[in-house]
């Protein structure tokens, strides 16, 4: 039986444990609390994912080792170095294959559609250590110290998920209320379903194909923040959303009282400007499709209408 172990409980990690364990493979989650899903083929473990000798033990014999972990916003450059490192310790002293989440923040600005084959240029502190990550990673893959593979996703839709889209508009929608954006309401953004990351991260991780390169997860074409809302709302049965546009100035004064927040302006780019993910290289390698927006929002409204 195939065995994985995963480090992150966040809805992309808590996904992907489910889907290996429904498909029959054993499956360990660690979390530094030892919290997760009650599964009978996912087994719950309390680790410090940066220590590199009890991770080893725990990934013993795994076929899979997947990074899903996610430091808290402002947290970054001090905590996900010393993860990243410590799995990569890990796989290499198991021969477990190495499967990072990442994202899109490390090619910096773009103006067109982001492939995978754009240079990494990050103009942002969390963009750096997002490509500090995977340079160093695919350094110990070209080494041949171990097998390595990067599947990037764009800001997620999705239960559970964290981005401005699901934590600042989705309720608000559903209350009926206003919401305030720090987004230009118009720009096409590309939104990424945890469902898909889910299925990303695993396919990859079971083909030769994916290692020593990073892939997009399939993404549906971009709609703006207005469009997205409007969708979201036609589905949950909400009145038409009422959107407002946040100035940088109240950005700036909201982040002065929350060190989440306070992370937002530098990220600005990515919501003032077209925000197009290409994923077409994925789909044609591996026959995966992104799934319609009516499907993932549903999902979104029925988990939200029930906590």
């Amino acid at each position: 039986m195939p065995f994985h172990v995963i480090v992150g409980a966040g809805p992309t990690g808590v996904a992907t444990a489910r889907l290996l364990a429904e498909a029959g493979d054993r499956v360990r989650l660690i979390t530094r609390s030892g919290s997760g899903p009650q599964h009978p083929g996912i087994e719950l473990v309390g680790a410090d994912a940066t220590d590199s000798e009890r991770l080893t033990e725990l990934a013993r014999g795994a076929n899979t080792l997947f990074n899903c972990a996610m430091p808290l916003y402002y947290r970054w450059p001090t905590e996900f170095p010393p993860i990243n490192r410590s799995l990569l310790t890990a796989a290499e002293r198991t021969g477990a294959g190495y499967v990072l989440l990442g994202n899109l923040y490390g090619y910096g600005p773009i103006d067109g559609p982001m492939t995978e084959d754009l240079p990494l240029a990050p103009t942002t502190v969390k963009g750096r250590v997002r490509a500090q990550m995977w340079e160093e990673a695919l350094a110990a893959h070209v080494a041949g110290k171990v097998r390595v593979t990067e599947v990037r996703a764009s800001d997620y839709v999705g239960p559970g998920a964290y981005s401005m889209f699901t934590v600042l508009v989705a309720p608000q929608v559903l209350a009926g209320e206003p919401a305030v954006v720090p987004a230009d309401l118009d720009a096409p953004h590309t939104w990424t379903y945890t469902g898909d990351v889910a299925r990303a991260l695993v396919a990859l991780s079971r083909d030769d194909r994916g290692w020593g390169h990073a892939w997009h997860v399939p993404s549906n074409s971009p709609v703006s923040v207005r469009m997205l809302s409007e969708q979201f709302a036609e589905i949950a049965g909400a009145p038409t959303p009422t959107l407002v546009r946040m100035s940088a100035e109240d950005l700036e004064a909201a982040g002065a009282t929350d060190p989440v927040v306070a992370e937002f302006p530098e990220m600005q780019y990515m919501f003032q400007n077209p925000f197009n993910l290409d994923s077409s290289r994925t789909q044609a390698t591996f026959g995966l499709a992104p799934t319609p927006f009516g499907e993932s929002l549903a999902v979104m409204v029925a988990t939200l209408a029930s906590a």
